[in-house]
């Protein structure tokens, strides 16, 4: 299939999902627009960490740090000083805190930046470590942002958090960042410097025997996925419109993790399907939490119960599909083309 042909299918899709999203806003109701809005975010999150571990194979466990930077700088920057002289009750807060404002596109590219720097800044010691090491340094970095966050609160406000942030972050904001991301992972793994990365993946020491800077790489790769992280955060405060230190604890990274290996590490279309799949069935198992009434006799709800069946079901994919739902495979539009000949034959 030809580049024009892929171009005009790609511009199709991006038409149809932009139809999809116009009758979501006049058709659904609150909640399902709000699980929309998660499965962007997830995607988004999903694609960043995989861009590290599935595709670079550097072992972190940091994303929730990240994404609590990218959270609270653009909070930060979208609230107006109105709402930070209230909100600022334990103590008052830094005049540039209190001064700062920016358009919420330009909040969501400066959480991204900064959690890149941090990504930079902290990816330069900690990359030498390999493996094991890396996650357990990169868990303790995530660990530290939260706790500093809980412990200046002339900045993040405290324990208290930020409520009444600003909601920009709608299905055309969530969608379009989530786009962007993909666009960019494509085009980096479809290049020169994907090839390296994918390199390092498989041989670290074949990768250095070729030439290749193997910690330059490293930190380029991890710097984009902390970029992406924070834009995720971002994103997602102002999804939310309330954020505190509680909500970035080491399950969030789970909860991307999680996404990663079953969609498959090293498979952008896993981490769709597998992000878009997970946030739905969280939401849909809700209902076995509920009570069930058969006849005169009524099973009471069991909280938790949700959290239980949906670790079975993953439990059930790692038992049967180690790889994940696709491996390190990907459907592209000459993967359809071959379906569809395939069933008209």
């Amino acid at each position: 299939m030809n580049r024009s042909t892929t171009i005009l299918l790609n511009l199709v899709l991006i038409g149809c999902l932009g139809l999809f999203l116009w009758w979501a806003e006049g058709n659904l109701d609150g909640y399902k627009i709000q699980i929309l809005n998660l499965i962007a975010v997830n995607i988004i999150l999903a694609l960043s960490l995989n861009l590290i571990y599935g595709f670079t194979g550097m072992f972190s466990l940091g994303h929730a740090g990240f994404m609590a930077i990218g959270a609270y700088v653009c909070s930060i920057l979208i609230m107006t000083p109105e709402q930070k002289e209230t909100l600022f009750i334990l103590q008052e807060a830094l005049p540039w805190v209190q001064n700062s404002h920016a358009p919420f596109l330009m909040a969501v590219i400066a959480g991204g930046v900064v959690a890149a720097l941090f990504g930079l800044v902290i990816g330069a010691p900690l990359l030498r470590l390999g493996d094991d090491y890396l996650g357990i340094a990169t868990l303790g970095f995530a660990e530290i942002v939260r706790v500093i966050a809980n412990n200046i609160p002339r900045v993040t406000n405290g324990a208290l958090g930020f409520k009444g942030i600003p909601d920009h972050a709608n299905l055309w904001w969530n969608y379009g960042w989530c786009l962007l991301t993909l666009y960019f992972v494509i085009r980096i793994l479809n290049s020169n410097t994907g090839n390296v990365f994918k390199a390092i993946r498989d041989d670290e020491t074949a990768a250095k025997a070729m030439g290749i800077n193997v910690f330059k790489i490293k930190l380029l790769s991890f710097t984009f996925g902390a970029f992406f992280a924070g834009v995720g955060g971002a994103l997602l405060a102002s999804l939310l419109t309330t954020i505190d230190p509680k909500m970035f604890l080491f399950t969030l990274t789970f909860n991307v993790l999680m996404i990663v290996v079953t969609g498959g590490l090293g498979s952008i279309t896993g981490s769709i399907l597998a992000g878009t799949g997970i946030t739905v069935m969280l939401e849909w198992l809700r209902f076995v939490e509920n009570p069930v009434t058969i006849g005169d006799w009524t099973l009471p709800g069991i909280p938790g119960m949700r959290m239980v069946v949906f670790s079975l079901v993953l439990i059930l994919v790692i038992l049967f599909r180690r790889e994940g739902i696709m491996g390190m495979r990907e459907i592209h539009w000459g993967t359809v083309a071959r379906l569809i000949k395939g069933g008209k034959a």
